[in-house]
């Protein structure tokens, strides 16, 4: 069982580090089994069922106007144009889930609970900035191959102990922990990344630390401890946000 063990765990290692992608906006190498052609396609295929799960679209067409607006001056305005992904930008209808998010490919989301809370279009630019640093990040596609990275370890390490339900709970509890840090880390990338595209497009950054008032406001104020969770904690989010704004300003 131990061979066997071993021998899965290399094909893993072997999949996972022999599929370097260069990002050509960023400049990163990524270890990613997508092509950005599949990650388009996965984005447009989903996109109808992710909606599904957040009641649909919003029937207000002024403010799929707007959304569409900042969006669309986001991407044509900044280095955005450049990554070749047909961005679309989604209202939904959800009244009560407070949340953005982007699939791989440029589907971007955004609901009503969240998009009623928004004082001003430069909150919104934050926001839809965000989504689109992940979609430019790959982060998607790069956790996609992270996590099958880290349940093909855990499935080998289990297969080489025979089984021991022990050290199957205590490689879980690694990978689960391995991929929260890999979360939060992608957050403040994506933090980073819409206030730089935020000044190249003439929005004020500093509202983008309102965004996390926001967030936390609709938290309740209930705070899972940052080493328990997927995103940073607001503290840290605005302390990162204040850094990019002085790295992208100054000089």
């Amino acid at each position: 069982m131990l061979v066997l063990g071993l021998l899965m765990f290399g094909y893993q290692a072997m999949k996972y580090f022999s599929s370097a992608q260069v990002n050509p906006i960023t400049g990163e190498t990524q270890r990613i089994q997508w092509t950005p052609e599949q990650e388009i396609q996965l984005g447009i295929q989903s996109a109808p069922k992710m909606a599904a799960q957040h009641g649909g679209l919003h029937p207000d067409q002024r403010a799929q106007e707007l959304l569409d607006k900042v969006g669309e001056r986001l991407v044509r305005s900044t280095i955005v144009r450049k990554s070749g992904y047909p961005y679309d930008f989604h209202l939904l209808a959800d009244p009560n889930v407070v949340n953005a998010f982007a699939l791989p490919g440029g589907q971007v989301f955004i609901t009503a609970a969240l998009y009623s809370r928004l004082q001003n279009e430069d909150q919104l630019a934050g926001v839809l900035g965000h989504e689109i640093g992940h979609v430019i990040h790959r982060h998607g596609a790069v956790r996609m191959a992270k996590t099958g990275f880290i349940q093909g370890i855990i499935q080998s390490i289990m297969l080489g102990s025979g089984g021991d339900p022990t050290v199957t709970q205590a490689a879980s509890v690694v990978g689960n922990y391995m991929n929260l840090s890999y979360g939060r880390d992608q957050e403040l990338e994506s933090d980073d990344w819409g206030v730089r595209l935020m000044l190249e497009a003439g929005y004020n950054p500093e509202e983008l630390i309102s965004v996390m008032d926001i967030l936390e406001q609709a938290s309740g104020g209930q705070r899972v401890p940052e080493f328990q969770s997927s995103h940073p904690s607001p503290d840290n989010r605005r302390e990162k946000i204040i850094e990019s704004i002085k790295k992208y300003t100054s000089g």
